[in-house]
């Protein structure tokens, strides 16, 4: 896969070059899409059984909701400073990949709110290990110019397996009567391929050794310690990360808001899955190549006024699948413009020999906010229902984007050399 970059030489004078996305984000990205095939085709039977066959009240799917989206960050950190400590961001990455894949396991014995979120804790503590040593092997491999770009190619990869996993589980759910137990198991055949895939191809790199061969000395002591990550530049990018993150809602909910609204069938959660994937995996690239171009602050702040447009579509006045499609739009325009690009906003704010740590930071803070922000919309939802509930959530993001970009501006400029 081939793709343009530009770089400005001393004369000022724009020269194209033609740039081959790394060999690494490609195979990260298969292995990414295999588990999200193996991720969604649950995610897409997960709120539906979870509510209608195991019976769990609004506020108990609100917090299995906040495991779902927060409990990573208990390992994120650890994840990322275990990869740059031991300069091997791929085995940090394996282990988590694995965890997930085992969780898959649990969930076709998992009958009960307490066996549940059991599995759902394992299945995110494996993404918390696992997302930001991968984000570094994707960092480690590009040329900052490209960075943007190399994560929307992985993002597409990533959202095709999103794309798909709910698809296949729809049409499970069609053929056999009940068929969760047949969901669960074909996730779980997809998730050892994926960790087959990152075990016997993808390549181990070292990013603390190639910054020894490539810039004489190590820029850090062998110890990466918080202090590393202290600096005005990431504190700005946490600040404004945590805030959008509090006012996000979950997507489980917003897509039983559209169920509820369209008077929708059972299997048919799993294609409003599908329609934002595919909007994520057409939006993907153009946006990564955007962010390279006009900035990538621009680009994450923008992809939360079209989180806005997605809570207005969802919860305003009117309804119709012209609006229900939109807000499918919009939410996949928002993951393809913010979840590539907070890595790599986080991965220029730090010095590269704690990059991965940095990546996990940001991760780590964004999976808190949202944690509390599951549980702030189960408890709403429980008491005023949960239209007005995303209803209140958009007035509020109204006011958080503009404060989020006063704290973000400049931020680029400051960025540390790669």
């Amino acid at each position: 896969m081939y793709l343009t970059l530009r770089d400005r030489p001393a004369n000022g004078q724009r020269v194209r070059v033609r740039q081959r996305v790394a060999t690494i984000v490609v195979l990260l990205g298969v292995v990414s899409m295999l588990t999200d095939i193996s991720t969604e085709s649950v995610n897409a039977v997960l709120p539906k059984y979870l509510i209608f066959v195991v019976g769990l009240s609004p506020q108990a799917f609100g917090f299995v909701n906040g495991l779902y989206n927060g409990i990573s960050a208990l390992v994120r950190l650890l994840g990322g400073w275990i990869a740059d400590r031991a300069d091997h961001p791929k085995w940090v990455a394996f282990i988590g990949y694995f965890a997930s894949a085992l969780s898959r396991v649990g969930l076709l014995f998992a009958h009960s709110l307490t066996a549940i979120s059991f599995v759902v804790t394992g299945d995110r503590l494996g993404k918390g290990l696992r997302t930001a040593p991968r984000d570094s092997l994707i960092a480690a491999a590009s040329p900052p110019e490209t960075l943007g770009r190399a994560y929307g190619v992985h993002r597409s990869l990533d959202s095709l397996g999103a794309a798909l996993g709910p698809l296949i589980a729809f049409w499970i759910l069609t053929v056999v009567l009940d068929g969760y137990r047949q969901v669960f198991m074909v996730s779980l055949c997809f998730a050892v391929v994926g960790v087959a895939v990152l075990l016997l191809i993808v390549p181990d790199l070292r990013p603390r050794r190639q910054l020894l061969g490539t810039l004489g000395p190590p820029p850090l002591p062998g110890r990466v310690s918080l202090r590393h990550l202290a600096n005005a530049r990431m504190a700005r990018l946490l600040m404004a990360a945590s805030l959008l993150g509090l006012v996000t809602v979950g997507d489980a909910f917003l897509y039983l808001e559209l169920q509820l609204r369209e008077n929708l069938a059972n299997n048919y959660y799993a294609l409003l899955m599908v329609g934002m994937n595919v909007s994520y995996l057409i939006v993907a690239v153009p946006l990564g190549r955007l962010a390279d171009r006009i900035g990538r602050v621009r680009v994450f702040v923008g992809g939360h006024v079209a989180l806005l447009a997605c809570y207005l579509f969802t919860a305003g006045p009117f309804a119709g699948p012209a609006l229900s499609i939109g807000c499918l739009v919009m939410l996949g325009t928002y993951y393809a413009a913010t979840d590539g690009i907070l890595a790599a906003l986080a991965g220029r704010a730090v010095e590269p020999a704690v990059r991965t740590s940095g990546i996990a930071t940001a991760q780590t803070f964004q999976a808190l906010a949202g944690f509390v922000s599951s549980l702030v919309v189960g408890a709403m939802w429980n008491q005023i229902g949960l239209q007005s509930t995303i209803r209140w959530f958009c007035l509020v993001l109204l006011v958080c984007i503009p404060v989020a970009a006063l704290v973000l501006r400049g931020l680029e400029r400051q960025s540390v050399p790669a």
